[in-house]
């Protein structure tokens, strides 16, 4: 393909992508995912390409709509790839997913990593200081699991649960996240397998510290709250704000008095733990001084230390917006569908969830222009609705003429600012079903078996013995 052509068609991808989501013109998150931006992670990342249906921004599109779409199958997506080429006069491609499959294969995972946390690091770095806590970043961790095809190349790197039997559980990783307290982005992620050292939650954050900024506040969970991590988020300049870990006793009696069950307390560094290196130990300060205060039924553990500049309240308010991290994942695996993958493979598992990332921190851009322009928090928006709005659209903004663009994009960004969610102070729900499922047994033997045992059924009476 001609080096100008080849430009010119990924400068109409990245375009396409930014319109689909209602990106254009100017404001404050105009810039949130430039098309030279794009354009330059693809041919970075990328590198040449022949002249293919399936070029890597088209492919890159394709798998983000794939995500967000209630039919998630491939079929479905050629489907409309055919629709989208024949209405502009192109030649029809074929219905076979193999050539899709073979591109998606081809998309590095360094763009779709870059992609989604430019996004998420563009927005949330654009969010107005009224939407943030005194004007500064707060950023959530938690982890989360998801599971995927019970594949033995799966398996081999994501292995089940050692409780189930072989042929009966299916591969499960665990993830961990950083999200945008203000927008609702995911910053980075990691993941891992849910056995063995190494597979934790701690082990993910500590591989995430490294994207915290200088002044950003870090809350997470009780988990979470150990002297290596507190450290680490320290010599990021960064703060902390965690529920303090069971393992850990507090006494009000020692320490600096600020208030009733308030005080500053110095924690000495443990020993070396045997996974860490002499030098890397060496770097650790002798002593963390921390600020523990007990608050709304618990203890928290901070570094912001100043009583007067931030008070126990204050600090119990913030940390009940740590609860949004829940949502979110909920949001992410329940609405994008990324509770149980389809790819057959650990590389395109790992795809899978960064373009799930993607299509997430997309849908939160057009959230955050929409909360912008309608004067609310982004997280009094409907996810569910934006994305829906987003989808109802999604033909008329990869089609609209330029000229009708900006109206556009103003009828999709008012509509999301009226989609606000209901207020619900001190909401409680059982954790419990009303509708029952159907009666069907479980499967107790491999599918495999159960076949075999349905035919034998069929032609002997009652199947044979053995297959238990």
């Amino acid at each position: 393909m001609d080096d100008s052509n080849r430009v010119k068609r990924m400068r109409r991808e990245a375009a396409e992508l930014r319109h689909r989501f209602a990106q254009g013109g100017n404001g404050v998150f105009s810039s949130v995912l430039p098309i030279q931006a794009v354009v330059t992670a693809a041919e970075d990342t990328a590198g040449t390409f022949r002249d293919r249906q399936y070029p890597p921004l088209t492919t890159l599109r394709l798998f983000v709509e794939q995500a967000l779409s209630d039919d998630p199958a491939c079929q479905d997506v050629v489907g409309r790839h055919l629709s989208e080429r024949v209405a502009r006069g192109q030649s029809p491609c074929s219905l076979n997913t193999s050539a899709y499959c073979q591109a998606r294969q081809r998309l590095p995972q360094s763009l779709i990593d870059a992609m989604y946390q430019a996004v998420g690091r563009r927005l949330e770095a654009r969010t107005p200081l009224a939407w943030r806590w005194r004007g500064r970043r707060i950023v959530l961790f938690d982890g989360t699991t998801v599971s995927m095809p019970d594949t033995r190349a799966n398996q081999r790197d994501y292995p089940q649960s050692p409780e189930q039997q072989p042929g009966l559980g299916f591969p499960i990783a665990r993830l961990g996240g950083l999200i945008g307290l203000a927008s609702g982005a995911v910053l980075g992620h990691a993941v891992s397998a849910c056995e063995g050292k190494g597979s934790g939650e701690q082990t993910l954050l500590r591989s995430l510290i490294p994207l915290l900024e200088r002044g950003d506040v870090l809350m997470a969970d009780a988990l979470l709250a150990t002297w290596w991590i507190i450290a680490d988020v320290r010599m990021s300049q960064a703060d902390v704000l965690m529920v303090q870990h069971g393992c850990r006793s507090t006494d009000f009696s020692r320490g600096d008095f600020l208030g009733i069950h308030d005080h500053l307390v110095e924690w000495p560094k443990p020993k070396r733990p045997a996974w860490m290196r002499l030098q890397d130990y060496a770097r650790y300060p002798d002593r963390l001084r921390l600020r523990e205060v007990e608050v709304g039924q618990r203890i928290l553990v901070t570094s912001l230390l100043d009583a007067r500049s931030v008070s126990p309240g204050e600090l119990d308010q913030l940390y009940r917006q740590r609860w949004h991290i829940e949502v979110d994942w909920r949001t992410i695996k329940a609405t994008l569908h990324m509770d149980v993958l389809r790819c057959l493979t650990p590389t395109m598992v790992g795809k899978e969830i960064a373009v799930h990332l993607l299509a997430y921190n997309l849908v939160r851009w057009a959230m955050a222009c929409a909360a912008f322009l309608g004067d609310v928090l982004p997280r009094l928006l409907s996810f569910a609705g934006a994305k829906r709005v987003l989808a109802a659209f999604a033909i008329q903004l990869r089609q609209c003429p330029g000229r009708r663009l900006a109206i556009m994009f103003a009828t999709v960004l008012g509509a999301m600012a009226t989609l606000k969610l209901p207020s619900r102070p001190n909401r409680i729900e059982p954790r419990a079903k009303k509708r029952r499922p159907k009666n069907i047994p479980w499967l107790t033997v491999p599918r495999r078996l159960a076949r075999i045992r349905i035919l034998e059924t069929r032609v002997f009476g009652s199947p044979l013995g053995g297959l238990t």
